[in-house]
């Protein structure tokens, strides 16, 4: 609990028991004076209700008559006026213990979020004549190495260049497993390093590094508001006008009328009808619970590594009905890796990978390289001599004395070799050794382990089709499709094209279906922009298309998407739940107060109980499972 949120608690401690004493001395004393019953319990209504009564002068000074704080102070003064002087201590005690109960929610639907501005590093470590120095992220120039011991966390990306370590990650990701890293892998500010110690390349400046994305996404996230909440405040702006007229026009006129009829007003009586209304009224409850449960929603989700950029866009995520799926980075891993070794002749699988990976030994091309990934043993090149590297074809070299030819089908054909051509799709790398046929090899890029669950899980959300837009061949395009389970696939499009087909999707809809757009590459940027929501695959994607994106999954885990889809589903669910609450109380109270049938206890319902309600129930969108 905050120290602000202890003096309230304490004022209302202190209220609750000078009020008590108050009553008890009213009741065994039989005070009769009305000036000393009017001294004793303005003590208890100032203690409880100054800071009311000043935000309602300086809201009237500055010209926003009309907020809360106007109506009860009015609703308060007034009955003080007519000698109602527990109700009106009343009403500002349990306004009070509503405003506490609402300032607890934001303060545990922060937390969330408090932990990833926790993610951002106080300091950097380089080294200078042997000794660690700490300075200033902000100060670290590209290319510049930095240290980072255990239990420091790491403050720009970059490279890790020396030493071995865990990562944990789970601020970023949301994910608990720790990730393993060795020289040579990517590794991204704001992971925390559980062991070892290492130096890191960097390969940003800090303010273009992830966590200065994050940071920035969170910071700005509260600024773009749903639809919801614009028209809560729109409601709150001509209601709260309207009430205090009507409540005025019920304190004057029906007395003046009743003046008209029968020469008998009832001042008193409607007075106290129009200050019950004005408790009554206040929108409290509207205008606290709506903002509360979508921070609460966007919290929920930024605790499971999804970032969402604002309320507005939990609204469309709700109300996403087709999902449109990049391939590569998004439903597969984006990496090439052998997934078939076929061996003829005389070569079994090991010696086949083996003379290709040698072959390929002096390339950095990604085949090349997943080749050599997948061999496990030692690539000693010194066995190669004779290298020459054909474009677009592959390798001819000699391995061990051996003429080997390793590439695709135009080399085959160029040295005349007769090959057998494999059913399976993806990247085939022929192999032939001394003009003999030798085999192939399969390279394809991996999908997702969850990829199909993915999009098994959208579609018993109600997503009514999933479609996967890609710039690869249809024969690969489609066996991802068929094994991942999307509806539709549409392959070998440019960017452009992609743009095309998103345009066409969209045409078709309904009005208030919305098309989300999942992908991670810089050519993704144009049809997350497009898209009614876009959605970037953000811990490898690129930095155009997170700042195109309108939601980032921090993990690349397809999964996220429908956890995504549920929470923005469950946060609307309690936002129409507490609109449809509160609406519905108030207007039924605000006519028995009309008509005389509620009292000042019936009016601190209205507003403050149905607000604690309100608050409590847009507590549960931090507990989204």
């Amino acid at each position: 609990m905050t120290k602000k949120q202890k003096v309230v608690l304490y004022r209302i401690i202190l209220t609750v028991i000078l009020l008590v004493a108050m009553v008890a001395a009213d009741k065994v004393l039989g005070v009769e004076n009305g000036y000393i019953r009017f001294g004793m319990y303005m003590i208890p209504y100032l203690v409880i209700g100054y800071d009311i009564l000043k935000k309602a002068v300086l809201g009237i000074i500055h010209g926003e008559v009309f907020d809360e704080n106007f109506l009860m102070a009015i609703a308060t003064i007034g009955a003080m006026g007519l000698g109602e002087y527990l109700e009106g201590a009343a009403v500002m005690l349990f306004y009070q213990i509503g405003e506490l109960f609402q300032s607890y929610a934001v303060g545990k639907s922060r937390k969330n979020i408090a932990a990833l501005m926790d993610i951002r590093p106080d300091y950097a470590n380089i080294e200078e004549d042997g000794q660690l120095v700490q300075v200033d992220p902000d100060e670290i120039a590209i290319g510049t190495i930095i240290v980072v011991q255990p239990g420091e966390k790491v403050a720009i990306d970059g490279v890790v260049v020396e030493g071995n370590a865990t990562l944990n990650t789970s601020a970023l990701t949301g994910e608990s497993i720790p990730v393993e890293v060795a020289p040579g892998d990517s590794v991204i500010s704001g992971s925390i390093n559980m062991s070892g110690v290492l130096r890191i390349r960097t390969e940003k400046e800090f303010d273009e590094s992830t966590v200065s994305k994050i940071l920035e996404l969170v910071e700005n996230s509260a600024m773009k508001k749903a639809k919801t909440e614009n028209f809560i405040s729109k409601f709150a702006r001509y209601y709260t006008p309207f009430v205090c007229y009507m409540a005025l026009a019920l304190a004057i006129g029906m007395p003046v009328i009743q003046l008209l009829i029968n020469g008998t007003p009832e001042w008193k009586l409607w007075f106290i009808r129009a200050l019950t209304i004005l408790v009554i009224s206040c929108p409290c409850a509207l205008v606290i619970s709506i903002p509360l449960s979508f921070f609460g929603g966007i919290g929920a989700a930024s605790a499971r590594g999804i970032l969402v950029k604002g309320s507005n866009y939990m609204e469309v995520l709700a109300d996403t009905n087709y999902v449109v799926c990049d391939k590569t980075g998004t439903l597969t891993e984006g990496v090439f890796r052998v997934n078939q070794i076929n061996a003829a002749g005389e070569f079994n699988e090991e010696t086949l990978l083996e003379v290709a990976a040698l072959a390929e030994g002096f390339s950095n091309h990604p085949i090349s390289k997943s080749l050599k990934e997948a061999y496990k043993g030692e690539i000693d090149l010194t066995r190669v001599t004779d290298l020459e590297e054909i474009s677009g074809h592959g390798v001819i070299a000699r391995v061990d004395g051996r003429e080997v030819v390793a590439g695709n089908e135009k080399l085959m054909k160029k040295q005349n070799i007769s090959y057998e051509l494999p059913k399976a799709v993806g990247t085939i790398v022929y192999v032939a050794v001394d003009g003999e046929y030798a085999g192939h090899i399969l390279i394809a890029d991996v999908v997702k382990k969850n990829a199909r669950q993915a999009v098994k899980r959208m579609k018993a959300s109600g997503v009514k089709e999933v479609i996967m837009l890609t710039g690869d061949a249809q024969a690969i395009a489609e066996s991802v499709a068929k094994e991942v389970g999307v509806d539709k696939v549409y392959s070998e499009l440019l960017p452009a094209q992609k743009v095309e087909r998103l345009e066409e999707i969209l045409s078709g809809k309904q009005p208030k279906e919305m098309v989300a757009f999942v992908g991670d590459g810089i050519n993704d940027a144009p049809v997350l922009s497009r898209a009614d929501l876009g959605i970037a695959m953000g811990a490898l994607g690129s930095d155009a298309a997170i700042e195109a994106a309108d939601i980032v999954l921090m993990d690349d885990n397809p999964d996220k998407i429908i956890t995504a889809i549920r929470i923005a589903r469950k946060t609307l669910g309690i936002v129409r739940q507490n609109i449809t609450f509160s609406l519905i109380v108030k207007f039924g109270c605000l006519f028995l107060g009309a008509i005389g049938l509620a009292n000042m206890w019936m009016a601190i319902f209205a507003d403050v109980g149905v607000m604690i309600l309100a608050v409590l129930n847009a507590m549960r969108a931090l507990r989204i499972r």
